[in-house]
């Protein structure tokens, strides 16, 4: 025991020690994020477009020279913005270059910055929409503001000012529902430059991620790199590994719910964690297979809400078989009772017995290292970009080792509370329903998920 928590120390510390130098995308790897700057005059609407890409998609375009990036994404600005004024569409002209530039992101790889320049000449001009289509089948922040120009006085649906300094700094307390703007619609007229405008929604700034997968990625850019010592990056990745468990998510509600409805032992609760481990090492591998080989047909930020669809059927169906095994027992225990009743008097068990079987415990374990870590699909693509391809798999078993080891101590808690509540008197009653709770507690979740899932599918 002594050396477990030795290394558990070992581990924090060397988080600590091996804190990222350069975070990951706040709002997720997988993300293109733009920005339209309007600036509108009596004779003419300027656009400044601003894109903001994410270290997987960039990492997509590796091959691909600066030049031929910058044309791709003057190619899509193009066609995806539409420029109305008064109810006619006025042709937006991108003025010839741009700027790109490859900002550091997580694990070594490298975020995507873009900039550009439209105009459209416009004569005595009363209302004008902007529609960004832009990039719309990718996940991402969407943002559009205003500015009157000279000789204008403007009515907005947006504001005058963007809350994220350019796609620079996100608000923190936005991340999670990120601004998706599309459309705005302006009323103009002469004036001396005023605006009407709704007020910014804006919040405490952030430029970097979930902490978990930022440390995750810095320990393979620092083994990457040759600094630290091997065992001590895998100790480290073994630590991430575990706070990342932490985290919301990944199943601790039902796993603990399985373990103590199915009266798990030591040995299941091991075995669950090995699954955990195998199931997310695969995923990852299997994700990062769809980043680099069919990212032309699959997009692979949208195969999460598939998986987590599988994930939550999952545990629907593993939560009735629970149920079924609780209602088959509850049937004999009633037979039990009228034997009594009939003066049949044997020796038996009023216990529930120990029904966990290792189909369902495999498929509890498969839902919960089903969804992989997209910090660890970031360490994939990194040390495939770094021909640091072992080293990357070997970073990423650690990971899934220590996801895994979260899981198990949690199953093991659980097994080991059980016995000992087991033992006192006044829970005979709790523990005799307790399986029957964790069974509709599985199945809740198990339907919880399912409808998230339905929902981003949808």
């Amino acid at each position: 025991m002594r050396r477990v928590l030795v290394g558990a120390a070992l581990a924090l510390a060397l988080i600590a020690v091996l804190a990222p130098a350069a975070g990951a995308h706040p709002l997720g790897n997988f993300t293109i994020n733009h920005l339209d700057r309007v600036r509108i005059s009596s004779d003419r609407v300027d656009v400044h477009y601003i894109l903001d890409q994410a270290e997987i998609p960039t990492f997509q375009e590796r091959g691909l020279p600066p030049r031929a990036v910058l044309a791709r994404k003057r190619a899509e600005v193009a066609r995806g913005l539409r420029l109305v004024v008064d109810g006619n569409p006025v042709p937006l002209t991108l003025l010839p270059g741009g700027a790109i530039t490859y900002p550091p992101g997580q694990g070594g790889l490298k975020l995507t910055r873009v900039e550009l320049d439209l105009t459209a000449k416009v004569r005595a001009v009363r209302g004008v929409d902007l529609h960004d289509a832009t990039f719309a089948d990718r996940i991402g922040w969407r943002e559009i503001v205003v500015q009157p120009g000279l000789g204008t006085a403007v009515r907005s649906t947006v504001p005058a000012g963007d809350v994220t300094d350019g796609l620079r700094h996100y608000p923190q307390d936005l991340l999670r529902s990120p601004l998706d703007q599309r459309t705005a619609r302006f009323s103009v007229r002469p004036g001396d430059g005023s605006l009407v405008a709704p007020h910014a929604i804006g919040g405490e700034a952030t430029g970097g991620g979930h902490p978990s997968g930022d440390g995750f990625a810095s320990v393979f850019a620092n083994a990457a790199s040759g600094k630290g010592v091997l065992a001590l990056l895998l100790l480290a990745a073994l630590g991430w590994g575990a706070l990342h468990a932490l985290s919301p998510g990944h199943g601790k509600a039902m796993v603990a719910a399985y373990l103590a409805g199915t009266r798990g032992t030591a040995r299941h609760a091991a075995a669950l964690g090995a699954t955990v481990t195998i199931t997310h090492t695969i995923g990852v591998f299997a994700l990062g297979f769809v980043t680099l080989a069919l990212s032309q047909y699959v997009l692979p930020e949208q195969l999460y809400p598939w998986l987590t669809l599988a994930s939550g059927l999952l545990v629907v169906i593993v939560g009735l078989g629970v149920m079924r095994s609780r209602i088959r027992w509850a049937r004999a225990r009633r037979a039990h009772a009228r034997a009594h009743a009939h003066g049949h008097h044997h020796s038996h068990a009023h216990a529930p017995p120990a029904d966990i079987t290792w189909r369902s415990l495999i498929g509890m374990g498969a839902s919960a290292g089903l969804i992989p870590c997209p910090s660890a699909l970031v360490v994939l693509l990194a040390a495939i970009s770094q021909h640091q391809v072992a080293l990357g798999l070997l970073l990423i078993t650690a990971f899934s080792l220590g996801l895994a080891g979260t899981m198990t101590g949690l199953g093991l808690a659980v097994v080991y509370a059980r016995r000992v509540t087991a033992r006192l008197d006044f829970t005979s009653r709790l523990a005799t329903a307790l399986p029957a709770l964790s069974a509709v507690v599985i199945v809740l979740v198990g339907c919880l998920l399912t409808a998230k899932a339905v929902v981003h599918v949808a």
